[in-house]
């Protein structure tokens, strides 16, 4: 028992911080461990909570299936609405090519004629779902000179 305490002196004075440090690392870990798992509800439950927590599982269930039939019903409406627009867009396109066909039987420009109903189409749009903005003043980018 004399030889021991010059190689246990030694060995703090070389490495007595990083052994304190240490100690104090793993105390924390122990600490942080014991509280999750005081914190985890215990693996068997009560006679109380195990006549609650079928109700609550079957609740959950319940309030998912009806939460996706109506996420479902949505996407479904949604899924409409753009076969209809869709729908819109090929009967508008069709009547423009009919009409230019008639223009071109009659003889008359027919681009003349698309181009004006383009811009109708984009009007009727464009004031039915958006403002029109109005374009800043630009000066030009060389001089009057």
């Amino acid at each position: 028992l004399r030889l021991l305490p010059v190689p246990v002196g030694s060995l703090l004075s070389s490495y007595g911080w990083y052994i304190l440090l240490a100690a104090v690392a793993i105390y924390l870990l122990v600490q942080k461990i014991s509280q999750s798992l005081a914190a985890r509800p215990s693996s068997q439950p009560g006679a109380a909570d195990a006549a609650v927590e079928p109700d609550m599982v079957v609740r959950r269930q319940e309030a998912l299936a009806a939460a996706r039939l109506r996420m479902q019903e949505e996407l479904n409406a949604q899924a409409e609405r753009y076969k209809e627009k869709q729908r819109q867009l090929e009967e508008e396109k069709r009547r423009q090519k009919i009409a230019m066909w008639e223009s071109m039987q009659e003889g008359k420009s027919y681009k003349g004629n698309l181009k004006l109903n383009q811009q109708e189409v984009e009007s009727g749009a464009s004031t039915s779902s958006a403002v029109p903005k109005s374009k800043p003043n630009k000066k030009p980018l060389r001089g009057g000179g």
